[in-house]
């Protein structure tokens, strides 16, 4: 299948498609004696990512685990659908997440609240899965993946209150969701994902600086794939976060209002990312990735509680 990648080390990325784009979000299937199974992909992606673990050989009585980095809706949408796919699955979420698989009311209510319309299309509706199977995460943890290999899940908010990073102990990669921000392999562009109601600064540099005391081999990001330049690609991170912070405080304290800022960070910005000089298709898949409104907007929501 043209959507799946051997990455070396018995790791498969798979692309969930999402909204039918390629390059937009990844999954990713650790085989072994215990099939592991990182990031859902959204909803919709779910019949996709059950089709690429079937040409893998992977049956449904076969995947042992489903961990999510983090519950927004791009990486654990698919959980429900995935746990009736696979009935033998233990899900794995950090403890701030559990409750919202188990019963995604509220979580589902505040996304049609930002996405309106779209939300279909881009997501559609995570279905609840059984309490009973999901395992609820501290701020450290660990996935057995057979044959004496672990997935060692670290907790790393910033981003999100519920997001952990995930570092497998046979090859060294470490799985960092959102909290590195989003990586455009076209490009080799970085760009922050400071969306919304969690954003902190302090948090989201203390887990990058977590990734970094990690040492791990290789990043695998979520948006999207294997990066093997590890320190200097946490390092641009960190920077990006700072970049995108100065210029909404700066913003913030013009009394600008959201419209306002974000075309004037999207405008100093500009420079720094050769996707947005691209073809329009590839702008328009980074701005999908990791979107302006967002990253301001999450920025904004920040700077209200810690200087008003």
């Amino acid at each position: 299948m043209d959507n799946i990648t051997a990455l070396g080390g018995d790791v498969y990325e798979i692309d969930t498609r999402m909204a039918g784009f390629s390059g937009i979000t990844a999954g990713y299937l650790i085989l072994g004696d215990r099939p592991c199974l990182v990031e859902t992909g959204t909803s919709t992606s779910a019949p996709v990512v059950r089709d690429a673990l079937t040409s893998l050989g992977v049956g449904p009585r076969d995947l042992a685990t489903v961990v999510v980095t983090h519950i927004h809706l791009d990486h654990a949408g698919g959980v429900g659908d995935i746990a009736g796919f696979y009935p033998e699955a233990e899900i794995v979420v950090h403890e701030k997440g559990a409750r919202h698989l188990a019963d995604p009311s509220r979580l589902m209510a505040s996304a049609r609240m930002v996405w309106g319309d779209r939300m279909d299309t881009l997501f559609g509706e995570l279905a609840p899965t059984e309490a009973s199977r999901i395992r609820a995460l501290g701020d450290t943890g660990a996935i057995d993946l057979g044959n004496g290999r672990t997935l060692s899940s670290h907790y790393s908010p910033g981003h999100a209150k519920h997001h952990v990073g995930l570092i497998d102990s046979g090859t060294g990669d470490l799985y960092v969701g959102d909290a590195a921000g989003v990586y455009l392999p076209q490009t080799g562009d970085l760009r922050p994902a400071t969306p919304p109601p969690d954003f902190d600064l302090r948090t989201a540099l203390d887990s990058i600086a977590l990734f970094q005391a990690l040492g791990p081999q290789r990043l695998l990001f979520s948006h999207y794939g294997p990066v093997t330049d590890v320190q200097e690609t946490l390092e641009r991170s960190a920077e990006e976060l700072r970049v995108w912070v100065d210029l909404t405080r700066q913003a913030h304290s013009e009394g600008m209002d959201l419209d306002h800022a974000v075309a004037m960070v999207r405008d100093r910005t500009r420079e720094r990312y050769a996707a947005l000089k691209a073809d329009d298709a590839t702008a328009e898949q980074f701005e999908l990735l990791s979107g302006a409104p967002s990253n301001v907007a999450g920025i904004m929501h920040w700077l209200d509680r810690v200087q008003p």
